[in-house]
C-alpha cells in the first residue's frame, strides 16, 4: 500500500502523517507512509485544501486531520479493495 500525505509541512499534516505511520503498525500493513510537499503535486491530485490523503493513488480525504479511527477504516476499506481486485484477476479453477 502506497500512502501519502499532501500539505506544506504544517502541524495538521504533521499529526496526520503521525496517526498514518501509527495505523500502519498498529494493523501490521506493509505500506509506504510519504509526505508530498510540492504545492504542483498537491494539486495534481485536485487537492485544494489540505492535508490530503491519499491512498494507492486515491484520494480518500482533503481539508481536515481524520481520526485515529476514521483512517484505520480507510485502510481496511483500501485493504479489502485490493483483495478484491486480486480476486478478480486471480485464474478460478475448474
Amino acid at each position: 500500500m502506497n500512502i501519502k500525505i499532501l500539505g506544506p509541512g504544517c502541524a495538521r499534516c504533521h499529526q496526520l502523517e503521525k496517526t498514518a505511520t501509527e495505523v500502519v503498525k498498529e494493523l501490521g500493513i506493509d505500506a509506504t507512509v510519504e509526505e508530498i510537499k510540492d504545492m504542483s503535486k498537491i494539486i495534481a491530485y485536485n487537492v485544494m485544501m489540505t492535508p490530503g490523503l491519499v491512498i494507492d493513488e486515491q484520494v480518500v480525504s482533503t481539508g481536515k486531520v481524520p481520526t485515529k479511527a476514521e483512517v484505520t477504516q480507510l485502510f481496511i476499506t483500501a485493504l479489502a479493495n485490493e483483495e478484491q481486485k486480486k480476486e478478480l484477476l486471480r485464474p478460478h479453477q475448474p
